[in-house]
């Protein structure tokens, strides 16, 4: 586990960078994100500058669009995201939130990268990004990072009817709901940890995978819930 995404609206950038102090650096997968309102080329250049400046680094991973801002044209912003590819700046480029036809025109904007990644909100009970948008990141190669993947917690209580999945594989509801979407060709699942617990926990979601019929088991548990 070496990634860590935060973003300049989130105020944890600093804490990001005293935590990452002294680690080494080609070990790490730094992600941040640029708010809507510094999406213009200009702005979008000082709001990297100022996250990089607020994590101690010269260079990010990934750097992502938060959300999108229909006053300002994605070509401006993705292009804009190709310069600082080209000045070493950023490594990938991503976005967050987008609709289908945005992540379309997010993907025809750039003329020398691809887009490498999307956030969106996606989990066992939160399916709807099946219906177009998982498939299209899946056939364009875009790396889908699903954010709220334990639905705010909803997916980890224990429930009467997971309880055969649970013992048959000896993991928590947790780990069944992350191992899940980790299975799922081309998406990455960012669970948020308050403790250290929750990370350890977290970890033990991947390395193993579920028979299909357990999967399909748990989809329909989950959808009765």
């Amino acid at each position: 586990m070496n990634l860590i995404d935060t973003a300049e609206i989130y105020g944890s950038e600093p804490l990001v960078r005293e935590a990452i102090r002294g680690a080494k650096r080609e070990e790490l997968f730094v992600a941040t994100k640029v708010w809507s309102n510094h999406l213009r080329r200009e702005s979008l250049f000082k709001a990297l500058e100022g996250s990089l400046n607020r994590l101690g680094l010269n260079y990010v991973d990934l750097y992502q669009v938060h959300f999108p801002n229909r006053r300002v044209p994605i070509s401006e912003t993705m292009g804009a995201m190709e310069e600082m590819v080209d000045k070493g700046k950023i490594r990938h480029i991503g976005i967050s939130n987008f609709s289908l036809k945005q992540t379309e025109e997010a993907v025809h904007s750039l003329k020398k990268y691809e887009l490498a990644s999307i956030q969106i909100n996606y989990s066992l009970s939160h399916r709807v990004p099946e219906r177009d948008l998982i498939p299209y990141c899946q056939k364009e190669g875009i790396a889908v990072m699903a954010y709220y993947p334990l639905a705010h917690g909803k997916l980890s209580n224990t429930s009467e009817k997971l309880r055969p999945l649970l013992q048959k594989y000896g993991k928590t509801p947790s780990q069944l709901a992350l191992n899940w979407l980790a299975s799922i060709p081309n998406v990455f699942p960012i669970p948020r940890a308050s403790k250290v617990e929750h990370v350890k926990e977290n970890l033990e979601a991947v390395g193993w995978r579920m028979d299909d019929s357990d999967r399909r088991e748990l989809e329909r548990l989950v959808a009765g819930q």
